[in-house]
């Protein structure tokens, strides 16, 4: 927004970053919170919810921005740390206003609520919303699909009535470039209702990548609510560890109905997974290590790494094993670590190069084993061998992490000090 506009669209807001007045930052906006007023007058703009650097969200009121300009936001440096809960009197315009669908008020014609934008008062600090850009569907032949138009608030109806099946795809637009990890926090801070609608709407890859950074809870709550086929095709997205951990939080007949439904070869590796105790090698692996056979060169090692949809502690090793080559595998016969990969020759045979030193771990060895092996030989992901030699998957460090850290660290914000002045002001000042 150009400096001294005194309109900004909402969901341009999405992101930005929020400065005190001595240019540190304090973190990145993820909503604007808005009070609905009776009647057709313009929301009163209450605040910000902010993101700060340990992933807290906060609470800035209007009162306390200087200045919305230039794609950043200015505020007064004196602010509330304590976690921002909703209250019942307030709107989160991006989590909840944002695909409804409303109704011009002359017409009476449905369109789809693309964007809000606020508007400062003059000789003030309060902020309004004043307009809404909206999108009109098919209605008649001299109208084209998919037309535009800013209205003003008072223009339209239907804000107030909570919308059962509002869509998300501009939600989803406002936050695509996120990482799943952001996008996952973003889910977990909405109502069931709009969680399940974004849920509904992201396909099946990205839906996955977000259900393994959410919390058990929001994980049962997401799935139970998709039809089981996509949610069996969810299933086979994510990584069979994460997988088989949400498979294990639901009753056993839904287990079965969901593996039977994916693919069989997905689910044989999910279920070999269900089999392990959670906190061992076996349970804490996955079953899709890169594996090679001893003629494979390093230009071959090197084309599996260059895979992007491997996590890096994947790509940072190969195991090198005789067939078959799925795991579980035939003998497996050491590993080949990406910096060697990277110091010979291309056509180097990978049985040349390969670490034969280094034992595996068995897959029932628990926890604290697991932890001490990783870090005795600063690795960030380790081979899982049975008794006959056959690989059957690899523990990475992240999964190693996520069963060290207390069981609610997704839902608890770590006490960073933020580089801003703190200062305790009541909620909504």
């Amino acid at each position: 927004m150009a400096a001294g506009t005194p309109r900004v669209f909402i969901s341009h807001l999405a992101g930005v970053a929020v400065f005190d007045p001595n240019g540190d930052q304090v973190g990145r906006v993820r909503d604007v919170v808005v009070m609905l007023r009776v009647g057709r007058r313009p929301p009163r703009v209450l605040g910000m919810v902010v993101e700060v650097v340990s992933r807290r969200r906060i609470f800035i009121p209007m009162t306390r921005v200087t200045g919305v300009e230039s794609g950043q936001v200015i505020t007064t440096g004196v602010v509330n740390m304590r976690r921002f809960e909703q209250r019942p009197t307030e709107t989160l315009v991006i989590g909840e206003l944002l695909d409804r669908r409303v109704q011009l008020v002359e017409t009476g014609e449905e369109v789809t609520v693309l964007d809000v934008s606020m508007a400062q008062l003059p000789a003030r600090r309060d902020w309004e919303i004043d307009k809404v850009f909206v999108r009109r569907g098919k209605s008649g032949a001299l109208r084209r699909k998919g037309e535009t138009l800013t209205v003003e608030w008072s223009a339209v109806t239907g804000f107030s009535l909570e919308e059962h099946g509002q869509g998300a795809e501009n939600l989803l637009a406002t936050f695509e470039k996120l990482r799943p990890a952001d996008l996952a926090n973003v889910l977990h801070h909405l109502s069931a209702k709009r969680r399940s609608e974004v849920a509904a709407a992201l396909d099946d890859d990205r839906l996955a990548d977000v259900l393994e950074e959410l919390p058990d809870d929001d994980q049962v709550e997401i799935l139970g609510k998709l039809k089981q086929e996509r949610a069996a095709d969810v299933l086979e997205a994510m990584d069979p560890d994460d997988a088989a951990d949400l498979l294990s939080e639901l009753p056993k007949e839904e287990q079965e109905r969901l593996l039977a439904l994916m693919e069989p070869q997905e689910a044989a590796g999910v279920r070999r997974l269900l089999l392990y105790e959670e906190r061992t090698a076996g349970g804490l692996m996955t079953t899709e290590p890169i594996v090679l056979p001893p003629d494979a060169t390093v230009a071959d090692a090197l084309a599996r790494v260059r895979n992007p949809d491997l996590s890096p502690a994947l790509a940072a090793q190969v195991y090198v094993c005789r067939p078959p080559y799925e795991t579980p595998t035939g003998k497996y016969l050491g590993i080949v670590h990406f910096q060697r990969l990277l110091r010979d020759p291309p056509f180097t045979l990978v049985s040349a190069i390969v670490d034969t030193d280094l034992q595996p771990l068995a897959p029932d060895a628990p926890l604290t084993v697991v932890t001490g092996y990783l870090a005795t030989y600063n690795l960030i992901a380790a081979p899982v061998v049975d008794e006959s030699g056959s690989l059957l998957g690899a523990v990475t460090v992240d999964d190693v992490l996520d069963h060290l850290l207390p069981e609610d660290w997704r839902e608890t914000e770590l006490l960073h000090t933020p580089p801003v002045a703190v200062q305790e002001v009541p909620h909504g000042e």
